[in-house]
């Protein structure tokens, strides 16, 4: 009898970054390397608690301050040191950074008329597009889970980098209005096969104390 080989999936734990102070502000962070807060700090440690029975066997992080912290406590909880990812950093929101969703609006009118319609080309004036921004996540990932065949692996991240991977998982067009909940510290399941992905759970915050933010605009 010939042996059928059969190729396991890769699962991919994917954490957004504790709360921090600009996330309560309703602040843009971006690329700016904001810290988390003491609420942020409590959730991370509630991540990696909940985590530590997952079968994660490597964990990656993007580099930013307050995805590192985030990947470090739940490092601790699961005996794992993480690895920096430049890749998974938060999009670059050029003129928006530092500003709040409100001050963006006010400045930055027919710059924000374009953000919030999901222009995909829109890079806020020597930002990022949605459409860089795509390309930088989804070829990490794939990167990523090549690297792991069948295995379970974490990666700490943003919520725009969370909003590119969803649509990525599901085949959603960069365009269409937001559909999913981003809560700070929230636990989202993807897998893939044989080039195949699928989105198993998503923003999951039992791990929490209720109220965890998703500060982000649809």
């Amino acid at each position: 009898m010939v042996e059928i080989p059969t190729t396991r999936s890769t699962q991919i734990c994917l954490v957004r970054h504790g709360e921090t102070e600009w996330n309560a502000e309703r602040r843009i962070q971006g690329q700016i390397d904001i810290g988390l807060n003491e609420t942020g700090q409590r959730q991370a440690l509630a991540a990696g608690r909940w985590l530590k029975s997952a079968g994660i066997v490597a964990l990656y992080s993007s580099d930013l301050k307050r995805a590192w912290t985030t990947a470090q406590a739940i490092g601790a909880e699961l005996g794992l040191v993480p690895t920096p990812v430049p890749e998974m950093r938060e999009r670059r929101y050029g003129v928006f950074e530092g500003l709040t969703y409100d001050e963006a609006k006010a400045v930055h009118p027919d710059g924000y008329a374009a953000f919030e319609g999901r222009n995909a080309d829109y890079d806020f004036e020597n930002g990022e597009s949605l459409i860089a921004m795509f390309a930088r996540v989804t070829g990490k990932l794939k990167e990523l889970a090549a690297r792991h065949p069948g295995e379970t692996i974490a990666i700490v991240l943003h919520g725009g980098v969370l909003d590119i991977i969803n649509r990525f998982v599901r085949g959603n067009a960069l365009e269409a209005p937001r559909d999913f909940l981003i809560p700070n510290a929230g636990i989202n399941w993807i897998a893939t096969v044989d080039g195949e992905w699928s989105l198993k759970t998503w923003g999951e915050t039992d791990h929490l104390e209720p109220g965890a933010l998703d500060e982000l605009p649809a």
